[in-house]
């Protein structure tokens, strides 16, 4: 399973990267909001400092005006993924920009038949919101199996990301049910290192290693 950042603050992706486990980056027009910089400025200045796929959000709502939008996010950098909105007018966009070789991330997928529309259009990424489903008392996990049952049936190289990531747990089940990118929140990727029983044990390890040396006499 990849792990992208779900993140435009470029001290967080300088943080993530330290850790040597991000393969992705995903932003959306509200975390480019947070940081008070154009879009295309703060999606250079990510892929200036990170090597790997970043999505950059159209926040056009015609195709024809997607897919300019979306030519011109592309020629930032070769990295950049074009993040379309999943409505009629943006699988328009993806379709034409898939087949100029654009990939595209197709965000806001509520329902297994718009990631098959989605697919068909040639979406390079899916990203079923599972937190925002699991608020409307629905488990956002089975969209995910659905998902993934449909692409493996007819081989789509669509890849499923599982966003809206609420916690460690959401992490794990999408892992289970195959999911092939988490994109988390700089809050929930410092989850998956936490347990309290590890730092339990570590705290034990080093009393017992300074009860024996650093104690010890000379």
């Amino acid at each position: 399973m990849k792990f992208f950042l779900d993140s435009a603050n470029l001290e967080e992706v300088k943080n993530a990267l330290e850790w040597g486990i991000i393969d992705g980056v995903t932003t959306n027009p509200s975390l480019i909001a947070k940081e008070g910089v154009p879009i295309e400025e703060q999606i250079r200045k990510i892929c200036d400092i990170f090597e790997g796929d970043v999505s950059a959000e159209v926040i056009s709502d015609t195709a024809q005006d997607m897919i300019k939008e979306g030519r011109r996010l592309a020629h930032v950098h070769r990295n950049v993924v074009v993040k379309v909105p999943l409505i009629a007018e943006g699988i328009k966009a993806v379709s034409r920009l898939s087949k100029e070789g654009i990939r595209t991330n197709v965000t806001l997928c509520f329902s297994a038949a718009q990631a098959l529309v989605a697919a068909k259009a040639g979406a390079y990424i899916v990203s079923p919101f599972i937190g925002r489903i699991d608020d409307l008392g629905w488990p956002g996990m089975d969209l995910i199996r659905d998902i993934v049952t449909i692409y493996r049936n007819y081989d789509f190289k669509t890849q499923v990301l599982a966003a809206s990531v609420r916690g460690s747990l959401h992490v794990v089940e999408a892992a289970k049910a195959g999911a092939h990118i988490g994109t988390l929140p700089y809050k929930v990727l410092e989850q998956l290192f936490q347990h309290p029983l590890t730092e339990k044990g570590l705290e034990q390890f080093l009393a017992d290693h300074r009860r024996a040396f650093e104690m010890a006499p000379v």
